[in-house]
Formats: C-alpha cells, structure tokens, sequence
C-alpha cells in the first residue's frame, strides 16, 4: 500500500509505531529526523552540541512518532536515573507524612520520581536492606526522615555509599542535617505562658529516644531555671492522644496545675478531654499549649495554642539540600538547615485564675 499524504514524513520513516507493531524507538526517530542515533540522545539530555535546527527536527520526529524514551536508556545516556530514596520511620504520623508529601511535590517539581521505603523497626540489618534496595534501583541519593535517636546510630553503621540527607537527627560525621527549630519553639511556649503570669509550668513529653521530644522537653526545663520557676516533674506520653489523656487525668488531680505544655497537639487533644471531664476548665482554670500546629488544632474545643512546625518547608528544604550533593558533588552543602518555629496564640491560654 502507498502510503496518504495525510501519512506525512512517514515516507522517511514509521509513523506512531514501527512495522513490527512495537512502540517507537530511537532509530525510529533517528530515520524520521535523518540524523544519528547520537544525535538524537544528545536532545533528549538537552546537550549544548546540537545546532537549532537539527534539535528541532528531532524534536518533531519524537512529536509525530509519539516516541516517550524510556528512563533506562536515559539512565544509560546520563549515569543519572533521576530517581531518589526515602527511608522513613512512623510514617504514618502526621510530622513524617507531611514532610514525606512535600518531598514527593518537590522532586516531581525537578523532575525526579521518588522511591520510599517505610520501616517499622530502625535495626542496623533493615535499615542496610533498605539502603541496599535503594541502590539497586540506582538511586542518585537518599533522603531519611529519622526522628529516633537510634535511627542515627543505624544509618551510621549502615554507611551509605550515596548521597545522603538526614532529618531531626545528626550522624555525627558531616552528613547534611534539616531539622526543625524544637528548642526555639518549646521555649517561646513557656515563656508565652510564664508571660500569662503562670508559676510554672507542667509538661507532657513525647516518649524517650525522640530527638524533638528531648530537646522540647530540654528547652522546657531551661526556660523555667532561667525564669527561677520551679521544675516540675514531666509526664511521657507516647505522641497519641490517648496517651495524653492519662496524662491529663494526673494533671487535673493536682490543683496546683495552672499550665501546661504538651509536646504534640494529639496529645493535647487528650489532655483537653481529661480536664474537660474533670471539671477543670480551659483556659480559666488551666493553659494549654501544644505543638506542631496540625489542620485540626484551631477546631479543638477551645481553639489550641500551639507551636507550628512547617513539615512542608522541612521536606521541601531537604530536597533541595540532596539536589545540591546530587548535581554539585563539589560544592559542600549546608551542614546544618533549620526551619525556624513559631507560637500560633489562640484560645487555649490566657492569665491564670486561681480558686479562693
């Protein structure tokens, strides 16, 4: 059969698909442009070496033949796969899917696909297993949202041979660090409320081993020294709001409770009920401030005053900081980002109140 004229330069070559029925490959598109396999790669990878017009005419051969060049043979073409790791731990908190989603909008946004792998345990063997999965899927480097203090000893001992960027935790060897401001922030809690005119201030910490439940809890015990105010014993919860509301049932047994900080606002959440049922009102009769600042918080009953962590920043920031290690390998990163913290006042706090 003679091919149409609607057929176009499928006389030079295959239109949409060769004669074996296959989808197009890059002879096919080297044919139609009546240029060099070569030649047509080097488009693909955007290489300076190409005069105008013939770019232009690979281009439009890709656009007849529909050709979508598969990501091996860029791979091949590169030595980049385009593609980067994610370890994560708890993923399913709110703070690790946060930043996880604003990793995956980053990378899409720079043309990288993401590849995660979410772990229950932080042991030295699946923490390797998954690195070992990650570079046989090539990636370019590695991002780990590593919130435990263990974690760190683990991607430590797993020696990534990758680049490498760590979240809320320090490797201790010069492996690039983003992290949130835990201490500013704990602090500008208790000091909000220390500023209300309260004695001191109570505390629900997160559970040990957390590196931003100890150094909220850290910076929480300093603020109230440096103010001269009693130090009053922590309760540990274990990031749930189940959690904090035992923890609230303790606190509203003690009349002398007339603020309180709590490390997560799912956890305040808990802590709100306990007094709520214990007849202890908030904010008249005890302060309340969390920490975080999830969509829910200015919804709770009353709205929370709490500390606002900017998962999405995090997340975006790490990207960009893996990015620099990736293209410029040359060019030492920062050592250490921080995104800074800030106090969201709301109904949850005011002066305190006290019973005659």
């Amino acid at each position: 059969m003679t091919p149409s004229a609607a057929d176009g330069p499928a006389t030079k070559g295959r239109s949409r698909r060769n004669f074996a029925g296959a989808r197009p490959v890059m002879d096919d598109v080297a044919k139609l442009a009546g240029v060099s396999k070569q030649t047509v790669s080097r488009v693909l990878n955007d290489h300076p070496a190409v005069r105008p017009e013939t770019r232009e005419a690979v281009l439009a051969a890709i656009r007849t033949l529909g050709y979508r060049p598969s990501r091996s043979a860029r791979s091949l073409a590169s030595g980049r796969t385009r593609m980067l790791g994610v370890i994560s731990f708890d993923a399913a908190r709110y703070g690790p899917a946060s930043t996880l989603t604003a990793i995956n909008t980053a990378a899409q946004e720079a043309g990288y696909l993401i590849s995660s792998i979410a772990l229950d345990t932080a042991e030295r063997d699946t923490v390797v297993q998954a690195a070992d999965r990650l570079a046989a899927e090539g990636a370019d480097g590695v991002i780990a949202i590593a919130p435990q203090l263990w974690v760190a000893k683990a991607l430590a001992e797993a020696r990534l041979d990758t680049p490498l960027v760590v979240l809320d935790n320090d490797l201790g060897d010069g492996t690039p660090v983003v992290t949130s401001d835990a201490r500013t922030g704990a602090r500008k809690a208790t000091e909000h409320l220390l500023a209300l005119g309260h004695s001191t201030v109570w505390h629900v910490a997160g559970p040990a081993g957390w590196t931003s439940a100890e150094r909220r809890a850290e910076s929480w015990r300093d603020t109230l020294k440096a103010a001269g105010a009693e130090v009053p014993a922590p309760l540990t919860g274990d990031w749930s709001a189940d959690s904090g509301y035992e923890r609230g049932r303790e606190l509203a047994k003690n009349p002398e409770v007339t603020a309180v900080f709590v490390s997560n606002d799912q956890m305040a959440l808990g802590v709100l009920r306990a007094l709520h049922e214990a007849g202890r009102r908030v904010p008249d009769e005890v302060s309340v401030v969390g920490y975080d600042d999830i969509p829910e918080a200015a919804h709770f009953l009353p709205p929370l005053t709490t500390v606002r962590t900017d998962f999405s920043d995090i997340g975006t920031r790490s990207l960009h900081v893996l990015l620099t290690r990736v293209d410029t390998p040359t060019v030492p990163p920062p050592a250490l980002t921080v995104v800074p913290a800030e106090l969201r006042v709301r109904d949850s706090t005011t002066r305190p109140h006290y019973r005659r």
